[in-house]
């Protein structure tokens, strides 16, 4: 069978669709996450969190609630280590075996678990879960890791380990339960082997990125690059028009033709669409980078910069902040390609103001006023909510 070619384009509009951001969008939150595998949590909330985000990117104005639910509901979802902290569909439960045994056999992550310790947490838990942190009697003021207290230590070595869960999150405090009483009992006596779980896992990150080198198909659950067998994860090799790396791509993607309509929105900067920089910079073009922990003076975007996506492509960023009732733009910056021509300017200055009004009225603003921006005299048709 001959090697399958495929154009530079066709690889961007294939990952949009793995990603539910071109065409149909079903099953609501629950369908994002089941597609996704994984939504990275972080503490930042400027709009709203990016666990929040992320969904909203897909299915435009959604409540809360409904994400909260679709995340932690009636068991749904759990919170483990993949493409760092993030939300799992439960289901994914036993792929992490490799990683939790991984853990046993290293005996420690960051501190060594005082003895006795995590007998009293499991005797907590047991007998007064779930609890967070804070009821079990061990959070100190701070949260570095080199400051926690022994519960804390103990707590977060039994979820490493996967004697315990973390079943949702409150006030963003984890809340944790025993896994016996939180997974189904069907997939918490599931431990396949290492091979099996790598292979499962490589196959879930090739249907949501559509197509990937070895080192993006590592990425998405942070595997290492040499765990990656694409080939027994059932992807298929193909050669991409630009690409130094091989290859392989998702054979049902390859399957069905990518048709629909394409997303207009704010991406969270922790969004799987662009959490990987250097795939982000191969398939759009665009230099991605989170300034949140950059000095201020030496930011380029801004602290939270979100990425404009429309019609398929990263025009641009806007660094967002709420004040009252009114969504600020810091800072507005659009990739110079984008605005190369009147008619372009025209369409992305149209895409950008349509992202800002409805990210302001999902997030309960009636107003939008744009502080700064790198192209002079658009600012007044940003705020304006209608062209």
């Amino acid at each position: 069978m001959d090697e399958i070619e495929l154009s530079a384009d066709e690889v961007r509009r294939l990952q949009l669709r793995a990603q539910g951001l071109l065409g149909a969008r079903r099953g609501g939150v629950p369908g994002v996450l089941e597609s996704l595998g994984a939504v990275q949590l972080d503490t930042i909330s400027v709009l709203a969190r990016s666990h929040e985000l992320v969904p909203y990117a897909r299915l435009g104005p959604v409540g809360r609630d409904a994400v909260e639910a679709a995340y932690w509901g009636d068991g749904a979802g759990f919170e483990y280590w993949a493409h760092a902290a993030s939300v799992l569909p439960i289901d994914e439960w036993p792929l992490f075996a490799f990683r939790r045994r991984a853990f046993r056999e290293r005996g420690w992550r960051w501190h060594k678990v005082p003895e006795g310790v995590c007998d009293q947490v499991r005797d907590r838990l047991r007998a007064d879960g779930p609890l967070t942190t804070k009821e079990l009697g061990g959070a100190k003021a701070g949260g570095e890791w080199w400051d926690w207290s022994d519960h804390k230590i103990a707590i977060e070595w039994l979820l490493d380990i996967g004697e315990v869960v973390c079943v949702r999150r409150v006030g963003w405090r984890r809340v944790y339960d025993l896994a016996e009483r939180a997974v189904p009992s069907d997939l918490l006596d599931r431990e396949p082997d290492d091979a099996e779980c790598l292979r499962r896992l490589v196959a879930r990150a090739g249907r949501a990125l559509g197509v990937g080198t070895r080192a993006d198909l590592a990425d998405y659950y942070r595997i290492r690059t040499d765990q990656v067998d694409a080939a027994a994860a059932g992807l298929v090799p193909v050669r991409v028009e630009g690409w130094k790396q091989a290859a392989w791509a998702d054979p049902e993607a390859l399957a069905r033709p990518v048709r629909g309509r394409h997303a207009t929105t704010l991406l969270s900067p922790f969004d799987s669409l662009v959490w990987d920089r250097a795939r982000t910079s191969r398939v759009f073009g665009f230099d991605h980078r989170l300034e949140a922990y950059v000095p201020k003076a030496k930011r380029v975007h801004g602290y939270f910069a979100m990425p404009l996506l429309s019609g398929g492509r990263l025009l641009g960023r806007v660094d967002p902040a709420r004040e009252g009732g009114t969504l600020v733009a810091r800072q507005v910056s659009f990739e110079p390609w984008a605005v190369r021509s009147a008619a372009r300017t025209e369409r992305t200055v149209a895409a950008l103001r349509a992202a800002l009004w409805r990210a302001a009225s999902w997030v309960g603003c009636d107003a939008v006023r744009v502080e700064r921006c790198d192209l002079p005299g658009i600012a007044g048709a940003l705020a304006a909510d209608t062209p």
